[in-house]
């Protein structure tokens, strides 16, 4: 598949890592300077050359929501036919595992809600743990970078628009591994997402979103490396379903950003293949 790339998303990838084959790409100072967002907790810190264009930053933290009343997740029975506004409230009120003693905001998710795009990825860290917003590190930046390479958005409407959620909507205490029972807990919440916004495809980022999305579909899916599951499309609740890395890795391992741009090529395709339909 060949994408149409303009100077801007070619230098962007070129940034990443990701070899783009055509006319000389243009020098990084013709592209706008925007500061990096702080790292999200539990990520090396990482140049900011190694992070492309950065997304512009508000520089304002979102304040602490108002506390919720004290109550246990509601029966998932009762979360399957809950519209968006009361699944955010229930999510908000959730005390249904002991990640509700330590967070300072529960993180619902971003974007339109017409969005065709879903980006699941694992749990909020500390930035995003203060902000209630996911992927606002530099984990983030890498994310809407590839994303722009696209075309795509978290403030996007419409083809453009991407939705961008995690499989835990509170951030695990020290940006430990999510355990099996935060994970079933929260399952209920992020399959009602799924329903209501209706993506015509997901994007998993990182093992244990693949692991949590494809549970049901891939035989003993938690023996499987990420990069098995790659290059490959699955499906979740009638969704195709792409596997990939999560930013926060390929900051750390940058020689993956090529691996993890077919992956999103493959997503593209998958989309445009819909649209087609």
């Amino acid at each position: 598949m060949s994408l149409q790339l303009d100077t801007r998303q070619r230098a962007m990838l070129e940034e990443m890592g990701v070899r783009v084959w055509g006319p000389l790409l243009p020098s990084m100072g013709e592209l706008d300077d925007v500061p990096a967002s702080p790292p999200r907790g539990g990520e090396a810190a990482v140049p900011a050359a190694a992070v492309a264009v950065a997304r512009p930053a508000t520089g304002v933290v979102a304040p602490l929501r108002a506390p919720a009343p004290a109550v246990a997740r509601a029966p998932a029975g009762d979360i399957a036919g809950m519209d968006w506004d009361t699944l955010e409230q229930a999510v908000a009120s959730c005390q249904a595992c002991g990640l509700c003693k330590s967070r300072k905001n529960t993180v619902f998710g971003v974007g339109g809600q017409r969005a065709r795009w879903l980006i699941v990825g694992e749990a909020p860290g500390e930035n995003e743990d203060l902000q209630g917003e996911p992927f606002v590190g530099q984990a983030g930046v890498l994310l809407d970078n590839m994303l722009q390479a696209l075309g795509l958005s978290r403030a996007g409407e419409g083809a453009q628009a991407v939705y961008i959620a995690n499989v835990l909507k509170c951030r695990p205490p020290g940006n430990r591994n999510p355990q099996p029972e935060e994970v079933l807990q929260c399952e209920p919440y992020l399959r009602r997402q799924v329903a209501l916004l209706q993506p015509q495809v997901i994007l998993a980022l990182g093992r244990f979103a693949a692991q949590s999305l494809l549970q049901h579909s891939v035989a003993d899916v938690a023996a499987q490396p990420l990069g098995r599951l790659r290059g490959q499309v699955h499906q979740y609740e009638g969704v195709p379903v792409v596997v990939s890395y999560h930013p926060a890795y390929l900051l750390r391992t940058p020689q993956d950003k090529a691996k993890a741009w077919a992956d999103l090529c493959l997503a593209r395709g998958l989309m445009q293949a819909a649209s087609a339909a």
